[in-house]
């Protein structure tokens, strides 16, 4: 499924669906930290229902589930859901899955205690997903928002892998990153107050292929690049790689969250 949003990568074109093998292997890296300290704000823990809006592989309920919640998961690209599927299967865990945008969930009132945006909250259309979280959430409940990226002006290889996809997606957006608090825009705001955020850095840990497999599935490379393009930057990223970095290596990256409380 083609998404085309004029935010994101000036309008080209993308579709999660052609690199959903490569997502559901190399995109589950977050660290253990990342997990517990939402488990230490109280969010998705036992006793909760939450729902994982762009779910994508159920990277985020799959790591989270150990904690007691039960987790619905929602994206737009089928091929997303089916690997989440199967990888929940593969691990005896009892998740619902549908394919939908986030924007056409349909549950009754009061049905979340928690709604989860894992690097996703930007693709949204906001003035009219806001006000349906406004009503799916509990009185008490909380919209979580996560955020994990490398940071090219502080890694090199992460810098050198970035600037190779830039040269073939001159457009993509989704780079040069430095540390910052995630932006909440002001159609969540009108309905939720921002409780609380924190920023913080990691290494994440790769090895060539791992970090090669991260790259590919990123929206400016699998998920965007003709079968030409995706070969040429195949071969010039392993190259790459050979070149700058050893077979095991960690890249730097922050991580960030916000907490959306209902305004009363």
């Amino acid at each position: 499924m083609d998404i085309k949003d004029s935010r994101i990568d000036a309008g080209k074109a993308f579709d999660w669906g052609r690199t959903s093998a490569e997502y559901a292997k190399y995109r589950d890296i977050y660290p253990e930290g990342f997990y517990r300290k939402i488990a230490e704000l109280g969010l998705c823990i036992e006793g909760q229902k939450v729902l994982d809006l762009g779910t994508g592989t159920g990277v985020l309920p799959r790591n989270m589930y150990r904690y007691g919640a039960r987790w619905t998961g929602t994206d737009i690209s089928p091929e997303q859901i089916e690997q989440a599927k199967r990888l929940s299967a593969e691990a005896g865990m009892d998740i619902e899955y549908l394919a939908v945008p986030a924007e056409d969930i349909d549950y009754p009132e009061a049905s979340f205690d928690v709604v989860t945006a894992c690097q996703c909250f930007w693709y949204f259309d906001h003035k009219t997903l806001m006000p349906k979280l406004d009503c799916l959430l509990r009185d008490d409940g909380r919209i979580l928002v996560l955020f994990m990226a490398w940071l090219p002006f502080e890694d090199p290889v992460a810098g050198a892998s970035e600037e190779l996809v830039l040269k073939y997606s001159p457009d993509w957006s989704g780079g040069r990153e430095t540390m910052h608090p995630i932006h909440i825009p002001d159609e969540a705001l009108e309905l939720f107050e921002l409780e609380k955020h924190d920023e913080y850095l990691l290494d994440v840990p790769f090895t060539r292929e791992s970090w090669h497999g991260r790259m590919f599935a990123c929206r400016g490379v699998g998920a965007s690049l003709s079968a030409e393009e995706l070969s040429a930057w195949d071969k010039e990223h392993r190259d790459l790689l050979s070149r700058i970095a050893p077979e095991e290596f960690t890249v730097r990256h922050y991580a960030a969250y916000a907490v959306l409380k209902k305004r009363k």
